[in-house]
């Protein structure tokens, strides 16, 4: 018999199935918030949602979150090198499905069902007691389950997107009482038009706003504002869609309108909500973004033991009213430091997966805690497939290959989005994603680090 599972995967299991020996079947169905926001009226220039291959291809990331007694969906077979590197490094990694004719434009969930086959056995594994869990839930993953007999390791996909919604989060931290920049949840007209009110005044005054969708993704959604004309022109193209969308009905929008204020820093917080609505604070990151779009994580977050508190303190609330709101499972919440090192707890709730879940193997199982650890992403442009083996080579002693008391190099945590793209190559090639996370023993050794990986993965674009 194998030994139960333990750190974060044993956590996640009895949270959502109730018992840490239950078989889950992992999908990474990333951007969920695309099927959220259906239906629902958003800003109107980023209101459609295309699809990305290579978005779509950090399904992979989810083979890092079970163990051997689990099962995995993926929408195309492991690179056999990027397998052989992560079993050198004793990793057991679940049972791989999968799907037949992938299409990039989609999400591994809408590919699992357009594929008989597998569903067929998804279904035995649901006869042997496996339950279904997702980067998040929509009503894709339910119709999934439902067709296979996989029952949900998570809520109700109608539960999901309630507690996802930007104008939760706003509502449910302004009840709380917990520090927020000055602003203003909308779902109708007039809320619409009195948050408009207010942020002229704001902007009178100098500042600057920023208008949420509510189900805005990886830097979709976020406009930010400096002047009156600008907020006036959004203001009439909102709720001319919002009549439009309406069909003489009662037209409704979901935009949060906010204060965008100065900060020092941008954190991530993990904590997972069980079924019986107890509440595990699990981590802290430092978030780090460009131009707002996310680029990776550090860890440990340069956060202060009072900080640190406070913001255990808040997930602690937070998760004991999603529970109360009927959800659990696996909770993210965006947070912000101020320039004079106050907190603002809560920006926005993630009630889903998050990029910091996938990489929780690295900080249990990698790295001592006297490393320092940075999540990130190189944009690699080969003009041809690049195989792991190849990859391997490029970058030789900086890849961390062994596991010990000083563990140094980068961890690749997803092969796949390297070629997502490489059936549309052009002339220059195209452009794909490596995304790993840089272990050393100081800041100064993670630059270093991250320097030479970049320059070898550029030169080697160069020549091939």
């Amino acid at each position: 018999m194998q030994p139960p599972p333990a750190g974060f995967t044993a956590r996640l299991k009895r949270a959502v199935t109730g018992a840490v020996d239950t078989p889950l079947v992992f999908l990474g169905n990333f951007e969920v918030e695309n099927q959220w926001a259906v239906g629902e009226p958003a800003l109107p220039r980023v209101g459609a949602h295309a699809g990305s291959a290579v978005v779509n291809r950090m399904d992979e990331f989810a083979l890092l979150l079970g163990g051997k007694d689990d099962h995995v969906v993926l929408k195309t077979a492991l690179d056999e090198g990027y397998r052989a590197y992560l079993e050198g490094l004793g990793l057991a990694l679940p049972t791989v499905h999968v799907v037949a004719g992938q299409d990039p434009r989609r999400t591994v969930s809408e590919d699992a069902l357009a594929d008989p086959g597998l569903l067929h056995t998804l279904s035995a594994l649901a006869a042997g007691g496996a339950r279904l869990t997702g980067h998040g839930v929509s009503t894709v993953e339910e119709e999934l389950s439902e067709r296979t007999g996989l029952a949900l390791a998570a809520p109700s996909a109608a539960v999901c997107k309630r507690v996802n919604s930007k104008v939760y989060s706003r509502r449910l931290a302004d009840e709380l009482g917990i520090r927020q920049a000055r602003g203003w949840a909308c779902e109708t007209l007039p809320e619409l038009a009195d948050a408009v009110a207010a942020a002229g005044e704001l902007l009178a005054a100098g500042r600057r706003v920023v208008v949420k969708d509510a189900f805005g993704v990886s830097g979709k959604g976020i406009v930010v504002l400096d002047s009156g004309k600008r907020l006036a022109r959004l203001h009439r193209m909102a709720v001319t869609q919002a009549e439009r969308a309406a069909g003489g009905g009662e037209p409704r929008t979901a935009l949060v309108v906010e204060e965008w204020v100065a900060k020092r820093a941008d954190l991530n917080y993990q904590f997972t909500v069980g079924r019986d609505g107890s509440t595990h604070f699990d981590f802290v990151k430092e978030l780090l973004t460009e131009n707002g779009v996310h680029k990776g994580h550090r860890m440990p977050a340069r956060l202060t033991e009072r900080q640190i508190t406070e913001i255990a303190a808040t997930a602690g609330r937070l998760g004991e009213r999603l529970a109360a709101d009927g959800y659990f499972g696996v909770v993210g919440v965006d947070a912000m430091v101020d320039p004079d090192g106050g907190l603002y707890p809560v920006v926005e709730i993630n009630a889903r997966n998050n990029m910091s879940t996938y990489q929780s193997v690295v900080h249990e199982v990698l790295a001592g805690p006297d490393e320092v650890a940075v999540a990130r992403h190189f944009t690699v442009r080969p003009r041809r497939a690049l195989p792991f083996a190849e990859l391997r080579e490029v970058l030789d002693t900086l890849l961390l290959t062994e596991r010990g008391p000083r563990p140094r190099g980068l961890f690749v945590n997803n092969y796949a989005t390297v070629n997502a793209a490489a059936a549309d190559a052009g002339d220059d090639g195209f452009e794909g994603r490596l995304y790993g996370v840089l272990v050393a023993g100081s800041d100064a050794e993670v630059a270093a680090l991250d320097t030479d990986i970049t320059r070898r993965l550029a030169a080697h674009t160069e020549r091939s």
